[in-house]
């Protein structure tokens, strides 16, 4: 009897496949579960990847150990942290930017500046940047974006780093707004960190979300995957934002989002990132070891439908 695509002899059958993709996660979720040091987590959660926050003044990270803390304000830091991940053999596959584009612009451009230095150093493909008014309406706010996301790509030519707008809040999960940026910026060092469920939290249909995973797969350089689980008669109606979602989230193999029916897409799309577990659930559980059980079982589902 032949096997169902999404059933679990299905899965079995494919368990010991390579994914297509690398699989990485948030480097915030290496502290949740009582690991000595960001390599003892990353080794126990099967991973060599990690998407790395890059906060403003970039001291203060999420690469942790009992002997050193890495400065990557300078580049003998940032060398060190390089060195560190070669002996682990673990890499980054992304920053994480926190952006203030309609701020002052010049401490923006500073603030990436030194963010792009680090990318170079350590080979880091693609940086995650937030689009997002701090005061403007979503129509004032739009030059202001490109005009900035212009400077920002400025910053990068001559290497091979890019930008990835993560489609989250109310303006970059509607994709009105997302058309219009991009065409504006005109720059192929501009694309998307394509997450899974800011889509739906948004309020599109279920239905809906897989078209608009196709009409922005071939501008994603990097991904947030998460998943929400509604009750079966909000799954395909249209919702407030936000709608319930602390109550909702759920983990990726346990909420609506059809991951297969994703990786599918993405496949067909030709990308060539990594899949990037992001759960903002995990706090929820009160001990390290169902903290580490559940970002584990997410990990290993993530690869299992990744393997296509």
């Amino acid at each position: 009897m032949a096997l169902g695509f999404g059933s679990a002899e299905a899965f079995a059958a494919r368990k010991a496949k390579k994914p297509r993709w690398e699989i990485s996660c948030r480097d915030n979720l290496l502290a949740t579960f009582g690991a000595k040091s960001c390599w003892e987590a990353m080794d126990r959660l099967g991973i060599s990847a990690v998407e790395a926050s890059s906060p403003r003044g970039f001291q203060s990270n999420n690469f942790f150990s009992d002997e050193k803390k890495y400065d990557l304000t300078n580049d003998a830091g940032i060398k060190e942290l390089k060195k560190d991940l070669k002996a682990e053999k673990k890499h980054v596959s992304a920053f994480l930017m926190g952006n203030t584009l309609e701020q002052d612009l010049v401490e923006e451009l500073k603030y990436a500046e030194m963010v792009v230095n680090a990318a170079e150093i350590l080979k880091v493909p693609a940086i995650r940047i937030d689009v997002y008014p701090s005061k403007s309406s979503k129509e004032d706010f739009l030059p202001i974006a490109i005009n900035a996301c212009k400077k920002l790509c400025d910053l990068v030519k001559g290497t091979k780093i890019r930008y990835a707008i993560e489609n989250h809040g109310g303006v970059t999960n509607d994709p009105l707004f997302l058309d219009r940026l991009f065409d504006g910026v005109g720059s192929d060092r501009l694309g998307l960190t394509l997450d899974t469920a800011n889509f739906y939290w948004y309020g599109h249909p279920l239905n809906d979300i897989y078209g608009i995973f196709e009409r922005y797969a071939g501008k994603a350089f990097h991904t947030h995957c998460k998943s929400i689980k509604y009750p079966e008669d909000k799954r395909n109606s249209e919702r407030p934002m936000g709608w319930e979602y602390g109550k909702y989230a759920a983990p990726i193999d346990e909420g609506d989002i059809d991951f297969e029916k994703f990786a599918q897409i993405m496949k067909a799309a030709k990308y060539k990132a990594d899949m990037c577990l992001e759960n903002e659930i995990v706090g929820r559980l009160k001990t390290p070891e169902e903290r580490f059980a559940e970002l584990k079982r997410e990990i290993d589902y993530l690869a299992r439908v990744t393997s296509i």
